[in-house]
């Protein structure tokens, strides 16, 4: 009955017709559908072997990028040539920002990085390992052109016209008061290293105190530019081997009294050029270095060729620094106390006493500290009551003078 109803809705003589295009249509859409797979895979089969695609046909994506100036709010235009970035980059680092140098010790072959500020005269290690032999010529605000010698470090300080960095950059006081009274120096070390605590030694420590800079940190030439506009006197720490040396480091570049003379004088020379208006030299660490003659020989000789005086801070018991010091006729000092050794309240109190006590019975007592919050405060409050005692705070540069003739 269906096919019969089947029959009487078709229109007469297309029966046979219809029937071909039932069959038909089915098969020509698959055929196409087929063409079009077909084709697909071997146009991704031929990219993927052909194609020079290291990621093998992976997804990726490319963001286009471009460095922010300092003083801009965007980021500036895609360099229009490839080696403008490179270019720039230098630009930026010669300006003062910041790099992170890789130092290998000659010695032990220890890798170390350093924070070194973009100055031209802090780059000497880059320059270095890049086949760099000269240094740019920079030199902070404030200081004598005359005194400064170029070097493939920076410049580093000479005498000339018959002046020397230790008379020219030390801090100004009363001689004549100094010579009649006991006096007391404090010199505050490690600084350079930590801006923060850098600046509160600054400026919370009256002129007179001294202040001694390690040859690292991000922006040395800065600091000590503030010091001596403060009219601080500062001096250079030149880091040197203790006896647990490696496992008690002081840093890159340290002097080593395992290496030669030349190499110990070409690190001296790195630490020399990293910052300038110093008036002397001091040890950083150095128990086995500052007690081995063959090794501190020479630094004592370039420190009197250079017109620097030498502190030693005391922490060595077999020192020869005074001696050789006095054989070389360099202006010469030595700590006497340790304030912050245990850095409590009581106890930098108790050895301010006796830095006080030591001057009323010598005439003279120098004492040392680091740039701790509490040492900072102590320090002070205890200058404050100096003068009522009868003893004089002097620089640095003053004591040492005083104990040379004395």
């Amino acid at each position: 009955m269906a096919e019969t109803a089947d029959d009487l809705s078709t229109p007469l003589g297309q029966k046979t017709a219809r029937g071909k295009r039932r069959l038909r249509l089915p098969f020509t859409a698959m055929q196409a559908l087929a063409l079009l797979l077909g084709l697909f895979l071997a146009s991704f089969a031929g990219f993927a072997i052909f194609g020079n695609n290291p990621m093998g046909g992976e997804p990726i994506a490319r963001v286009a990028l471009s460095q922010p100036h300092a003083s801009d709010d965007k980021a500036g235009p895609v360099p229009a040539h490839p080696g403008q970035d490179a270019k720039d980059a230098n630009m930026r680092a010669g300006s003062g920002e910041q790099r992170t140098v890789t130092i290998i010790d000659g010695s032990s072959g220890k890798r170390q990085d350093v924070v070194i500020g973009g100055d031209g005269s802090n780059s000497a290690e880059t320059d270095k390992a890049a086949g760099e032999t000269d240094a740019p010529v920079v030199a902070m605000a404030g200081i004598d052109p005359r005194l400064l010698e170029k070097s493939r470090y920076g410049m580093i300080p000479v005498i000339a016209d018959g002046l020397r960095p230790f008379s020219v950059y030390a801090a100004q006081t009363d001689q004549a008061k100094a010579a009649k009274m006991p006096v007391v120096a404090i010199v505050i070390g490690g600084l350079g290293v930590g801006a923060a605590k850098t600046a509160e030694a600054i400026m919370k420590l009256p002129p007179a105190v001294t202040l001694a800079f390690t040859p690292y940190g991000s922006d040395p030439t800065k600091l000590a530019e503030r010091a001596r506009a403060q009219r601080h006197e500062i001096f250079l720490q030149i880091p040197m081997e203790p006896y647990d040396y490696p496992d008690n480091d002081p840093g890159p570049q340290t002097l080593l009294a395992t290496l030669g003379p030349e190499q110990n004088l070409d690190r001296l020379f790195w630490h020399l050029g990293r910052i300038q208006g110093y008036a002397g030299i001091t040890n950083f660490m150095g128990a086995r270095f500052v007690a081995t003659e063959e090794a501190m020989q020479p630094i004592m000789r370039e420190a009197a060729k250079r017109g620097l005086g030498y502190f030693d801070d005391g922490t060595a018991p077999r020192s020869v620094a005074a001696a050789l010091a006095a054989g070389q006729a360099v202006p010469f000092g030595k700590g006497d106390v340790a304030i912050d050794a245990v850095p409590t309240p009581a106890e930098i109190d108790h050895a301010l006493e006796r830095l006080e006590t030591m001057a009323k019975e010598r005439g003279l007592a120098i004492g040392t500290a680091s740039a701790l919050p509490v040492s900072i405060e102590r320090i002070g409050s205890w200058i404050k009551t100096l003068e009522g005692h009868g003893i004089m705070l002097v620089p640095l540069t003053t004591a040492m003078l005083k104990s040379k003739s004395s």
